[in-house]
C-alpha cells in the first residue's frame, strides 16, 4: 500500500522521515537519555578517579595508552552489539556501552583542541557540556516536537514482535507490544500484527536489564521523597540556594582578578536570575494550581541546565560538577511531583 493509500486511511499525513523508512524508536528517549547520563557520569568519575590516582599512565617506553581508545573501543563494541541483533532487546546495552564510550573519548577533548595536548585546557568542562546538552536538545527536537504517528507506534509493536518470535514474550514485553498496537488504532497491519502477538508463547527468561533496573529503583525512590511534602519546597530551595552560591562564588573570583571573560560572568548572572525568577513565578502560582507551579519550577531547573551550567563550568571549571547534580537530582524531584499531582488530577477529573 501506498503513502497516500495509508494517509488515505489514516486521515493523516505521512512525515519525510516516514516516507523514508524511519519510524522512530517508542523507547528512543529513555535509550538516548541513557547515553547522555552514561556519558556524562563517565567524565565525572574518570576526572574524580585519575585526581584521586595523580593521574597515573598507562604505558611505558615512550607508549601513553590514553583513555579515548577505550572510548573509542567500548563505543565500536556497542556498535557490533546493535548492528548484529535485530529487535530491542540490547539497545539499552548498547546505549550503556556506548555512554560510557563517548565519556571516555570526548573526556580527552582538551588534548585534540590545543597544540599542546593541554588535558587540562580550561574550557574543557564547557566544551564537554555544550556537547552533551547540544545532543540532548538534538533528541528533544526528533523526539519531542512531533507527537507520535500511529504508524510509528505499530511499528514499535512489530519491533518488540521480532523479540518475541524467537525468544518468547515476558509480560513486561507483552505489555509493551499491547500497548504500542493500542497507539496504533486501526493503521493497515495492526490486526495481522494483533493475531501475531497473540501467538508469541510466554517466556519468563529475558537478558537482565540493567537501566531498568536503576531507573526503576530511583523513580521509587523519586515518589517516596514527594509523599513528605516538605522535599519538593526544600528542592527549589536548594535549586535557587545553589545556584546563588555558585554564581556569587565565580562572580568573586572574577573580581578578584579571575581572568575569566566578562562575557561569560555577564552570562551566568543573567541565566541565574531568570531561574531564580522562574522559580519565583512557580512559587506564586502553586498555591493556585500545583501543576502549573511545579512547571514553572520545571523552566527553572531546564534554564539552569542547559545554560546557567553551562557558563558556570568555564568558570568554575569541574567545581560546578557539584551545581550540576544538585540540579538533576532537583529535576528528577520536580518530575516526580508533577507525574503525582497530574495522576491526582486525572483521578478527579478523567475527562481532563
Amino acid at each position: 500500500m501506498s503513502d497516500r493509500q495509508a494517509d488515505r486511511r489514516t486521515g493523516t499525513a505521512t512525515h519525510v522521515l516516514l516516507r523514508l523508512g524511519l519510524p522512530r524508536d517508542p523507547r528512543a528517549t529513555r535509550h538516548l537519555g541513557t547515553f547522555l547520563v552514561a556519558t556524562a557520569a563517565t567524565v565525572l568519575v574518570t576526572r574524580a578517579f585519575l585526581a584521586a590516582t595523580g593521574y597515573p599512565q598507562l604505558g611505558g617506553d615512550g607508549l601513553h595508552i590514553a583513555h579515548v581508545l577505550w572510548g573509542g573501543l567500548l563505543m565500536a563494541v556497542a556498535f557490533l552489539m546493535l548492528l548484529s541483533f535485530a529487535g530491542p532487546v540490547l539497545r539499552p546495552l548498547g546505549a550503556l556501552v556506548g555512554g560510557i564510550g563517548f565519556g571516555l573519548f570526548v573526556d580527552e577533548v582538551g588534548k585534540f583542541v590545543t597544540s599542546d595536548n593541554d588535558y587540562f585546557y580550561e574550557p574543557t568542562a564547557a566544551i564537554i557540556y555544550a556537547t552533551v546538552v547540544g545532543l540532548g536538545i538534538v533528541a528533544e527536537a526528533l523526539h519531542g516536537r512531533r507527537p507520535p504517528d500511529p504508524r510509528e507506534a505499530l511499528a514499535g509493536a512489530v519491533d518488540e514482535a521480532v523479540a518475541g518470535v524467537v525468544g518468547g514474550f515476558t509480560p513486561a514485553a507483552r505489555h509493551r507490544a499491547e500497548a504500542r498496537l493500542s497507539d496504533a488504532g486501526d493503521v493497515p497491519g495492526a490486526r495481522e500484527t494483533r493475531a501475531l502477538l497473540r501467538s508469541i508463547d510466554e517466556d519468563h527468561a529475558e537478558l537482565p536489564d540493567p537501566v531498568d533496573a536503576v531507573a526503576s529503583g530511583v523513580v521509587r525512590v523519586l515518589h517516596t521523597l514527594v509523599r513528605a511534602r516538605f522535599v519538593p519546597w526544600l528542592a527549589v530551595l536548594a535549586l535557587v540556594g545553589t545556584s546563588g552560591v555558585t554564581v556569587a562564588g565565580a562572580v568573586a573570583r572574577w573580581w578578584g582578578g579571575d581572568d575569566s571573560p566578562g562575557w561569560v560572568v555577564a552570562g551566568a548572572l543573567v541565566a541565574g536570575a531568570v531561574s531564580v525568577a522562574l522559580c519565583l513565578v512557580g512559587l506564586a502560582r502553586v498555591g493556585r494550581d500545583a501543576v502549573d507551579g511545579y512547571q514553572w519550577f520545571r523552566r527553572a531547573v531546564l534554564v539552569s541546565l542547559l545554560v546557567t551550567q553551562f557558563f558556570l563550568f568555564r568558570l568554575s571549571q569541574w567545581d560546578a560538577s557539584w551545581g550540576l547534580l544538585v540540579d538533576l537530582l532537583v529535576l528528577g524531584v520536580v518530575a516526580a511531583e508533577l507525574e503525582v499531582l497530574r495522576r491526582r488530577r486525572e483521578e478527579r477529573d478523567p475527562t481532563a
